[in-house]
C-alpha cells in the first residue's frame, strides 16, 4: 500500500503531497523533510529505492523516487509493492502531468495544484492503484473538465442575462429599472 506520494524540487520545498494515512501538520513537514534529506543527497546513478525514513516507518517501508529536472516524485510504499511497478507507476503520473500541462514544469504544479491532485486522485486513492493507463486517466480528466465548464455556464447564465439585457439599446427609463437580486429571489421563493 501507498503511505504517502511526495514531490518536492531541488530545494525541499513541496510541491505537491498527499498523506494516504494520517499524520498531523507538523508531522508531515518532519516527513518531506526527512524524505528530502535522505533522497537529495543520493547520487543519479545509484538505484532510486531505499529504506524509509524513521518517521515515515524505518525499515518496513521503502521510499521509491524518480528525479525529473528540478523535481523530486516520491512514493512511501509498505513491503508489499513491488518497486519496478511504482517506478513505472511514477512515470505514467509524470508523462500524464506532461500531457495536460503541455511539458509540465513546477510552476504548473504551483499554480494548477488542484488539476496535479486530480491526475494523482485518478492514479492512487486511499493507497492503491486505481489506473495507470494514460489513456484511460486523459479521457476521465477530459470528461470532468467538460462537466466543469458546463456546470460554470450554468452558474454564470442569470448574470450573463441581466447584463445582456442592460446593454440592449432600451429607452432610459427601462435601462434604470433596478432588477432584482437572483440569489436573493430564488431563496425568497417558498415551495
Amino acid at each position: 500500500m501507498i503511505k504517502a506520494i511526495l514531490v518536492f524540487n531541488n530545494h525541499g520545498k513541496p510541491r505537491l503531497s498527499k498523506f494516504y494515512q494520517y499524520f498531523n501538520e507538523d508531522m508531515q513537514q518532519q516527513i518531506i523533510k526527512e524524505t528530502f534529506q535522505l533522497v537529495s543527497k543520493r547520487d543519479d546513478n545509484v538505484c532510486n529505492f531505499l529504506e524509509g525514513g524513521s518517521l515515515i516507518g524505518g525499515s518496513d517501508y521503502k521510499l521509491i523516487y524518480r528525479h525529473y529536472a528540478t523535481l523530486y516524485f516520491v512514493f512511501c510504499v509498505d513491503s508489499s509493492e513491488s518497486e519496478l511497478g511504482i517506478l513505472d507507476l511514477i512515470q505514467v503520473f509524470v508523462e500524464t502531468l506532461d500531457k495536460c500541462f503541455e511539458n509540465v514544469c513546477e510552476l504548473d504544479l504551483i499554480f494548477h495544484a488542484d488539476a496535479a491532485h486530480q491526475v494523482l486522485d485518478e492514479l492512487v486513492m486511499g493507497g492503491m492503484v486505481l489506473q495507470t493507463n494514460m489513456a484511460d486517466i486523459l479521457c476521465r480528466l477530459h470528461e470532468q473538465n467538460k462537466m466543469q465548464k458546463a456546470e460554470a455556464g450554468i452558474s454564470a447564465a442569470p448574470a450573463r442575462a441581466v447584463s445582456a439585457v442592460k446593454s440592449m439599446n432600451l429607452p432610459q427609463q427601462l435601462r434604470d429599472m433596478r432588477l432584482p437580486d437572483l440569489p436573493q429571489a430564488i431563496k425568497d421563493l417558498k415551495f
